[in-house]
C-alpha cells in the first residue's frame, strides 16, 4: 500500500516552512545534528532582505520563507512532533522533521548569484 502523502496534514505555510528548514539541516555551517537522536538544530533562521532570503547556498522567495518568523507555524510543527520549541533565534527539527516527505523537493530554490 502506498505512503499517504502528507500524513499530518501540514498547511502549505508549514509545507514550505518545514522544506526550508531541511535545506539548512542538511547544511553543516548552518545546523548541527545530535547523533544520538538524529534531531538537527539550525543555529539561526534567516531573515528576508528585499524579496529574498538566503538559505544555504539557495535563495527563495520572501513570501515562501514568511514562515520562518510565523510562531504559529513553529507551534503546529512543534504539537506535530516534526521540531521542538523555538527560541526565535534556533530551531531544532526532530529526526521525523527531518525526514519528513514535504513534497516539495527544491520547488522554491534557485541557485544565489551573490
Amino acid at each position: 500500500m502506498a505512503l499517504k502523502k502528507n500524513p499530518l496534514k501540514l498547511n502549505k505555510l508549514q509545507l514550505r516552512t518545514l522544506a526550508l528548514a531541511q535545506v539548512l539541516a542538511a547544511d553543516e555551517k548552518s545546523s548541527t545534528r545530535d547523533e544520538a537522536t538524529g534531531d538537527v538544530t539550525l543555529l539561526r533562521l534567516p531573515h528576508a532582505h528585499g524579496d529574498h532570503v538566503h538559505i544555504g547556498g539557495f535563495v527563495v522567495s520572501a513570501r515562501d520563507a514568511s514562515g520562518f518568523s510565523n510562531p504559529a507555524v513553529w507551534t503546529a510543527l512543534e504539537r506535530k512532533g516534526l521540531s521542538q520549541a523555538s527560541d526565535g533565534i534556533s530551531v531544532t527539527l526532530t529526526v521525523d522533521g527531518v525526514g519528513y516527505d514535504t513534497g516539495l523537493g527544491d520547488r522554491f530554490m534557485s541557485k544565489s548569484d551573490h
